[in-house]
């Protein structure tokens, strides 16, 4: 080792020992871990039955029951391509994949729309008497008491929005819609609306207001501040919430399927109702494809959003 690189290990070494030290983080730490042996030891989880040899045969007999069926009497490769061929080309193939991505588009559309229209009265830096005003957009009064108890419904709304999950939203509106497709695109459109809402609102918050106090400080309105200035400047953030949303969507539309909506998982749910095990799990990686393609689109758009200059 030479001269320099000892030295630069001296150094390193002494700046580990003068680093700050946390009592905070320290008992904050050993919580957690005494929080985590605690569950281990007081939940009955019965860690011994895991390995057991019957669990073993049963995860034995599983592995091999994943097979497709071609494959296992064994008919080579080329007759369990075609078994998922035959998959694909029927109704639970690709007809259910894409009514599954036709329910995610539509749903997070809506939610998005939702999410934008709630957005300048739920954030903070627009829901006050004069926006972007230094010394005047916290100013007392009746206009700011009513700007108050618009931003606290916003924000409460947002909460009952996103406190119900997309199962028991889709489980009441069947009651309404009957097994269409709606139930699944409102309960989504619904959840999310909540979610997406919360998220736009502190990102305008914390956006740069430079820019901002400007178009303030010549006359412009609270509708204008948002779309011409809060609106681009946080484009790419609220991008990567929706598209993160959206790939939600996708998987939650497919387990939506289960309540009786025809999706993806409608039929996954019917394989696994036929102790059909290979379709059921070929069915699963479908739905998994989905997800990944939506995912790598979803960065193509970002990636066009943050270089479009």
């Amino acid at each position: 080792m030479t001269a320099l690189a000892s030295e630069r290990m001296t150094q390193i070494e002494q700046l580990r020992r003068d680093r700050p030290r946390s009592r905070f983080l320290r008992w904050s730490l050993s919580a957690f871990v005494l929080l985590l042996v605690l569950s281990l030891f007081s939940g009955e989880f019965g860690f011994e039955q895991v390995f057991s040899p019957r669990r073993l045969q049963n995860l034995e007999n599983f592995l091999t029951e994943t097979l497709p069926p071609p494959i296992r009497r064994g008919e080579g490769l080329a007759a369990g391509l075609a078994w998922a061929s035959d998959i694909l080309m029927s109704p639970k193939g690709f007809p259910a994949l894409g009514k599954t991505l036709a329910i995610s588009i539509l749903s997070i559309l809506l939610a998005f729309f939702v999410a934008i229209l709630l957005t300048p009265p739920g954030s903070r830096s627009l829901a006050c008497p004069e926006p972007y005003l230094p010394g005047l957009a916290s100013a007392k009064g009746v206009r700011s008491f009513l700007w108050n108890v618009c931003l606290h419904f916003c924000r409460f709304f947002y909460v009952f929005l996103r406190a119900i999950p997309e199962y028991i939203w889709a489980f009441l509106l069947i009651q309404m819609f009957g097994f269409s497709a709606w139930p699944a695109i409102l309960a989504l459109a619904i959840h999310n609306s909540g979610i997406l809402g919360k998220l736009f609102s502190e990102t305008v918050e914390n956006l740069p207001p430079e820019s901002t106090i400007a178009l303030r400080g010549i006359g412009a309105g609270r509708a204008q501040l948002f779309w011409f200035s809060l609106f681009p400047t946080g484009l790419s953030r609220f991008l990567v919430y929706f598209f993160y949303r959206w790939e939600t969507c996708i998987r939650e539309s497919t387990v939506l399927g289960m309540l009786g909506i025809v999706s993806l998982g409608y039929y996954i749910n019917d394989a696994q109702a036929t102790i059909n095990t290979p379709e059921m799990l070929f069915l699963i990686f479908l739905g998994s494809g989905l997800v990944l393609l939506g995912d790598l689109f979803s960065a193509l758009i970002r990636y066009l959003v943050r270089h479009a200059n």
